[in-house]
């Protein structure tokens, strides 16, 4: 009974009567014009609910209106009730737009009727497009709810790779003591003693081997040894230092390859660093080594105490560049042949600082010591 309502006749007492009409029906806002120029225009002021229109008029006839408010309306749906005294003028006017029609002269419960039921589907008619905008609207919200639910579990997805990949890391740096020394990565607490004894027995024989090379460089110089007993003493002492140093580059060299840290071409620089480092760490603490061969040398009265104490210097220091080189080089030598390189590393690079080492000392001192 509120829609807003719009009588458009030529005729004053047409529109005072339909005005009575409404009025003592409850409708409360009505608005009249006898202007069929104006009705367009006002149409887009006040979106009126329906239109009373008469279709003949002077000057513009109500499908003329008709067509302007076409071009006006902002929806699709054209409220216009036509008033007609022409039969044939009814279709016409519904395939203009029209909605329904009332005919002259006017049945007031025809037009009440009339008037209602417009109205109603008229104001239907704007619910249902302010549900559909608001549809829209919760649709487009869901979409972006959906999106930011998508690009969260993305990034909750590459958290969970992330933290998967730094447990399989952490996992495989833990691993890499006990593979180093012959124990397989499958080898638990639970497993039973022989598919132990299966697993890493092999290595211990393939250590027995380079231990025997180790042994064969000693021998070579066995009358050296025989001249210089005290070179015996000495012979732990620079095969632990020179071994040390190259498993701290070859632990450092595991992680790299295990935490995915090298780059193709970086290798010639770990290498010439583990170098570096081996020539430093080996003149500091072959000073020390030197110092304890000198005083020993001097507490046995052995003539050449001074150039057994360099011998053990520059032993120490060419055996820990070695080793240093060694840890570095072996580990990549072997990944690139296709063995593991965390697994046979520890081996190899035994018998090269032990082989190092003896060899440096004893070959020095048969060079250097008459």
């Amino acid at each position: 009974m509120h829609g807003k309502i719009l009588i458009v006749d030529d005729l004053p007492a047409n529109v005072s009567l339909l005005e009575r009409i409404l009025a003592k029906a409850g409708f409360d806002r009505i608005t009249s014009t006898m202007d069929p120029y104006a009705v367009s225009e006002l149409h887009q002021q006040n979106q009126y609910d329906l239109i009373l229109l008469d279709l003949q008029m002077p000057r513009m006839d109500g499908f003329e209106v008709m067509a302007e408010l076409a071009r006006v309306e902002q929806g699709d749906y054209l409220p216009v009730l036509v008033i007609t005294a022409q039969p044939a003028h009814k279709l016409r006017a519904l395939q203009a737009g029209a909605k329904d029609f009332v005919s002259k002269p006017f049945d007031i419960a025809e037009v009440l009727a009339r008037v209602h039921a417009i109205l109603e589907v008229r104001l239907l008619h704007q619910k249902t497009k302010r549900y559909a905008a608001a549809l829209e609207v919760k649709v487009a919200e869901v979409e972006a709810s959906q999106e930011q639910i998508r690009r969260q579990a993305e990034e909750v997805r590459a958290l969970y790779d992330a933290v998967l990949a730094e447990q399989k890391r952490s996992m495989e740096l833990s691993l890499q003591p006990g593979a180093m020394v012959g124990v397989e990565k499958e080898e638990r607490l639970g497993t039973p003693w022989f598919h132990s004894l299966r697993l890493r027995h092999p290595w211990l024989q393939v250590n027995l081997l380079t231990a025997f090379i180790a042994a064969g460089v000693v021998g070579m110089f066995q009358g050296t040894i025989d001249r210089l007993l005290i070179l015996t003493m000495f012979l732990p002492v620079l095969a632990g230092q020179s071994g040390n140093t190259g498993s701290q580059a070859l632990a450092i060299t595991l992680r790299g390859m295990t935490l995915g840290d090298f780059r193709s071409g970086k290798e010639a620089a770990m290498v010439r660093k583990e170098a570096l480092l081996g020539l430093m760490n080996g003149a500091l603490v072959g000073l020390v080594a030197a110092t304890g061969m000198f005083v020993v040398a001097t507490v046995q009265q052995q003539p050449s105490a001074k150039m057994l104490a360099l011998v053990v210097f520059l032993a120490m220091i060419g055996s820990c560049v070695i080793s240093g080189i060694s840890g570095a080089v072996v580990p990549l030598v072997l990944k690139r042949v296709g063995a593991d390189p965390v697994t046979a590393s520890s081996i190899f690079l035994t018998t090269a600082t032990d082989v190092a080492s003896m060899s440096m000392l004893l070959g020095l001192a048969a060079l250097l010591v008459r």
